[in-house]
C-alpha cells in the first residue's frame, strides 16, 4: 500500500513551523510528516472495545489462519509465481464457497525492465442474477520490497497487514454470502498491480484503475451502488479513521456514516467516527474513474507499513472478526434495502 498521506493542515503546519525551527532541511521534514504518527496522537487517543473473539459472530480465528495460509505462500508480487499460487488458493476457496470466479486479465509494462507483465484481477460473483450490486474490493499484491525497512530495504516482503488482510477478510465473509438475503448482489473483487512500485514515479493501482476503465467503456448488465475497499484491517492495535476522501465525497458521505453507525451499534469502538487520513487507495480510481460511490476502511498507523516486520505475528484475529462483524451486518442491511 503505497499512499501519500497527509494529516490536517493545522497539524502539519505546526510540525513545520517546530522542524524549521531547529534547522531541519527539507527532506527530513518531508520524511518525517509522511511517517505514520505516535499512537494515541492523531485526533485523541486511541479507543478499543471490550469484545473478545467468543462475543462476535465473525469467525476472525478462521480469517487469521486464512491469513497465515496466504503469507505462508511468500511474496505475491503482481506475475510472480507467488502471485500464481496464491490465484489458484482463492479461486479454488471462493468456489468451494459458492462463488462465480473469473479473472480480468491485463498486461502492463514492468516498471524496471520494460518486459510484459500479465496480470489479473479476480472477481468473485454472488447471487449474479441481481442487477444492482456492491463491490467489496482489496489489493492481493504485494510491494516488491520493503522500501521503509531502515536494515533491510531490499529484504523480503510477506505484506501481512498490506496484502494479506483484506483478502482474508473476504475468504470468511465468503461463507456467509449464499445466504445474503435482499435485492443487491455482491462482488468480491481482488486488485493485482496496486504496488508493482520500485522507485518515486511509477504508477501506483493498475488494477483497479484497469477495472474502473472497463466498467465506464464496456457498461456491464448491472450497477454498483457501493463500493467498499478493505486495506490493512488486521492490525493488532487497530484504530480505524475515516479516511478524509471517502467522508468528504458527497456521495459517498450516506456510505462511511451508515458503516459507522454500524460499528457504533455494534459496540466495535475502534471505528473513530473522526476524519484522519487523506488516503491515496484503490477506491479513488473506483471512484473518480469509475463514479463507484466507494470508501476506503483502512487502519494507517502501522508501524510495521513496508517494512520486513509486517509479518503475520503483527496482525491479529481478534481486529479481523470485528472488521468482518461491521462489514457484514452492514452489508445485510444494506443488501435488504
Amino acid at each position: 500500500m503505497p499512499r501519500v498521506a497527509v494529516r490536517n493542515l493545522s497539524r502539519r503546519s505546526l510540525v513545520l513551523t517546530a522542524l524549521l525551527v531547529v534547522g531541519l532541511g527539507l527532506p527530513t521534514i518531508v520524511y518525517l510528516l509522511m511517517l505514520p504518527p505516535a499512537r494515541g496522537l492523531a485526533n485523541g487517543l486511541a479507543v478499543h472495545s471490550q469484545l473478545a473473539l467468543a462475543d462476535i459472530p465473525f469467525n476472525g480465528t478462521q480469517a487469521y489462519e486464512y491469513l497465515e495460509q496466504i503469507c505462508a505462500l511468500g511474496p505475491r508480487v503482481s506475475g510472480s509465481t507467488g502471485m500464481q499460487a496464491q490465484q489458484r488458493l482463492l479461486v479454488e476457496h471462493f468456489q468451494k464457497c459458492g462463488g462465480q470466479t473469473r479473472f480480468q486479465e491485463f498486461r502492463v509494462r514492468h516498471p524496471q525492465n520494460g518486459t510484459s507483465v500479465p496480470m489479473a484481477n479476480l472477481i468473485v460473483s454472488w447471487h449474479p442474477e441481481r442487477k444492482e450490486r456492491i463491490l467489496l474490493g482489496a489489493h492481493y499484491d504485494t510491494r516488491p520490497f520493503p522500501d521503509r525497512d531502515r536494515t533491510n530495504p531490499r529484504g523480503p516482503f510477506l505484506g501481512a497487514n498490506d496484502g494479506a488482510s483484506g483478502v482474508a477478510l473476504l475468504m470468511e465473509l465468503a461463507h456467509a454470502m449464499p445466504d445474503l438475503k435482499g435485492k443487491l448482489g455482491v462482488d468480491f473483487v481482488l486488485f493485482d498491480g496496486e504496488e508493482l512500485v520500485f522507485k518515486d514515479g511509477d504508477i501506483y493501482f493498475l488494477g483497479s484503475d484497469y477495472f474502473a476503465q472497463d466498467y465506464v467503456n464496456h457498461p456491464p448488465g448491472y450497477r454498483y451502488r457501493w463500493g467498499v475497499v478493505l486495506d490493512m484491517v488486521a492490525d493488532a492495535d487497530l484504530q480505524i479513521y475515516q479516511e478524509r476522501y471517502s467522508a468528504g465525497w458527497k456521495d459517498t458521505k450516506p456510505l462511511v456514516a451508515a458503516i459507522w453507525e454500524t460499528a457504533k451499534r455494534l459496540g466495535v469502538r475502534e471505528f473513530i467516527p473522526q476524519k484522519n487520513w487523506e488516503i491515496q487507495d484503490d477506491h479513488l480510481r473506483l471512484h473518480n474513474v469509475g463514479k463507484i460511490p466507494t470508501c476506503d476502511i483502512i487502519d494507517f498507523d502501522y508501524p510495521a507499513w513496508h517494512t520486513t516486520q509486517d509479518l503475520a505475528e503483527k496482525c491479529s484475529a481478534l481486529s479481523l472478526a470485528k472488521v468482518g462483524w461491521v462489514i457484514q451486518v452492514w452489508l445485510q442491511g444494506a443488501a435488504a434495502k
